[in-house]
């Protein structure tokens, strides 16, 4: 795949890593760039032919097959409007847009051209939750009632995050959006998520968007996703998720405490890993940083998909879906209060039943709890089916 790159700032460079690292056939050709120094600069370092700050040459190239957007959030939609004129594969980073509204028309433009799209939801890619959500998907868990997702650092690195303006909010737009799918991705996609309530204030930072939240996603079977999003953690990124099932748990840390460490009293001297504070002192490095954070998997996966001529994991549809939970969230943090998620169109499961495990110990008992207490004996909590009473028992 011959690829333009829109963006030079630091999601175009991790992008241009991974697929300049990946596959030795797909290549970027084309760089995009706002800037005249910024883009030749890029290109020369990257072993990239050609670089222009006219987006409408970049997208309309004849050697160009998928064009890649990693452009701010307010430029998204002028982007993809381009791409998709010109006839080109097209692949977004997240958010998709700055609201549900920019979001749906990016996705009917898509769709009414014809051409592939792809949402670059890399957390969704990353080994440890493929791995996890493989292993939910073959019932290790049993039904997954809970997820809580968090993602943390002390804030963005470009000076356009910080404008609700361009980005379309603050922490929730940057860093909800990836939790709000780790958690559908557990859950199901074809689940369908019907109210949110969320807090959210300004702690921290001097900016007019919010630079804290926490939320909760109720979907129809019941199940709950639950996203926490900070600019104002200090001491690196944190990444965690956790799910939970009627049959068992997971636990995952994708970034700052993965298994590195590293004590350096003089400094390492150097980048040691996306939004780390520090170069001395204890350290957490990360190994393959664009393997880690599923950018190779996620390029895989989109590549695969257009040669393969099918739907990759994720498409314009769920970026859209994400976007109107946190329109939701944005609402529930004025009226503080449950809110609605509209969305225009679902194309998921209509119907669902409601999360239930409820286990049978015999006719006339439901089971509550099993249990080995300290001096070896095995009790067990019941429920009787008849009256509700609950009662415990040796067995």
């Amino acid at each position: 795949m011959n690829i333009a790159m829109l963006g030079t700032g630091l999601i175009g460079t991790f992008y241009t890593m991974s697929l300049h690292g990946l596959r030795s056939r797909d290549k970027v050709v084309s760089v995009y760039s706002r800037s005249e120094e910024r883009g030749a600069k890029f290109a020369k370092e990257n072993n990239i032919p050609r670089w222009t700050t006219n987006l409408q040459e970049a997208v309309s190239d004849p050697e160009v097959d998928v064009v890649v957007v990693g452009l701010p959030n307010d430029l998204h939609k002028e982007a993809i409007f381009a791409a998709a004129d010109a006839g080109k594969a097209v692949l977004c980073t997240k958010p998709l847009g700055r609201n549900g509204r920019e979001a749906w028309e990016i996705l009917q433009k898509v769709e009414q051209a014809g051409v592939f799209h792809g949402y670059l939801e890399d957390l969704v890619y990353s080994p440890k939750h493929l791995k996890a959500h493989a292993s939910v998907e073959n019932g290790a868990i049993g039904k997954v009632l809970w997820v809580r997702s968090r993602e943390a650092h002390p804030g963005p690195h470009s000076d356009w995050f910080w404008n609700p303006e361009k980005s379309g909010g603050g922490a929730i737009i940057d860093l909800g959006c990836h939790c709000i799918e780790i958690g559908r991705s557990f859950i199901g996609k074809n689940i369908r998520p019907v109210e949110v309530v969320c807090w959210a204030d300004t702690q921290v930072k001097p900016i007019a968007a919010e630079d804290h939240a926490i939320g909760l996603v109720k979907y129809q079977n019941g199940a709950i996703g639950q996203f926490e999003v900070s600019w104002c953690f200090r001491g690196g990124m944190e990444l965690k998720d956790e799910v939970a099932g009627v049959d068992g748990s997971i636990r995952l840390d994708n970034f700052l405490r993965t298994g590195f460490e590293m004590f350096s009293a003089p400094g390492k001297k150097g980048y040691v890993a996306e939004k780390a504070e520090s170069d001395s002192g204890w350290l957490f490095p990360v190994g393959d940083e664009v393997h880690e954070l599923g950018y190779n998997d996620m390029f895989a996966d989109m590549f695969n998909a257009i040669e393969q001529g099918k739907k990759p994991i994720e498409d314009f549809y769920d970026g859209y879906v994400v976007n109107a939970i946190m329109d939701a969230c944005y609402k529930s943090v004025k009226t503080k209060k449950w809110e609605p998620v509209e969305i225009k169109e679902w194309r998921g499961l209509d119907e669902v039943e409601p999360l239930s495990a409820f286990v049978e110990y015999d006719e006339n008992h439901w089971l509550v709890k099993e249990e080995i207490l300290p001096d070896g004996r095995k009790k067990v909590i019941l429920k009787e089916k008849a009256g509700g009473e609950i009662i415990e028992k040796d067995i």
